[in-house]
């Protein structure tokens, strides 16, 4: 789990920045806005090359990987966490949103990656809830060997995944003993 780092603020220096998208991929509110405002008018010109069914570029639960036009790394990778109360199992799909980002970063080379807290803002995903979530499925030994960082805004979101990480490490450490 060394491999994971909590941090606040915004300015990521990673191969690959995770965006907490829409299903449209073009940009919204949030996060999604900030990164879209950031990297300039090429992101969106690399979603709208991504195939969209009925107007769908990345299901829920499922992640793209894009340039990152002016951002200071190579990749966004879009991903769709569940919107709260919408789905009846929104932790099977808040664990899919994570586990497919990390996979296509590791699929096209990345070493590092840096996550929002996925679903937290407009989407409504209880905090401590979705904080479990993500250390839990960036901790798994498939990923171990990608550095993962969390850039989360406020004091308290970084309490809440540090709470969340030093829970699952105490687990850890009293399941191998």
């Amino acid at each position: 789990m060394n491999n994971i780092h909590i941090l606040e603020g915004d300015q990521a220096n990673v191969d690959a920045i995770v965006n907490a998208a829409n299903p449209q991929m073009l940009g919204g509110g949030g996060v999604d806005g900030a990164i879209h405002r950031a990297a300039g008018p090429s992101l969106r010109e690399a979603c709208l090359q991504v195939e969209a069914i009925n107007g769908i570029r990345c299901p829920f639960g499922d992640a793209r990987i894009t340039a990152a036009g002016n951002l200071p790394c190579q990749f966004v990778v879009h991903t769709v966490g569940p919107i709260y109360g919408r789905f009846e199992d929104p932790r099977a799909v808040l664990e899919s949103a994570y586990r497919r980002s990390l996979t296509l970063a590791m699929e096209n080379g990345c070493k590092s990656v840096a996550f929002p807290a996925i679903s937290c803002g407009a989407y409504g995903y209880p905090h401590e809830e979705a904080a479990d979530v993500a250390i839990s499925v960036c901790s798994e030994p498939a990923f171990q060997n990608l550095d993962i960082y969390f850039y989360l805004y406020g004091d308290r979101m970084v309490s809440i995944w540090q709470d969340a990480y030093n829970n699952l490490k105490e687990k850890d450490s009293y399941g191998s003993a």
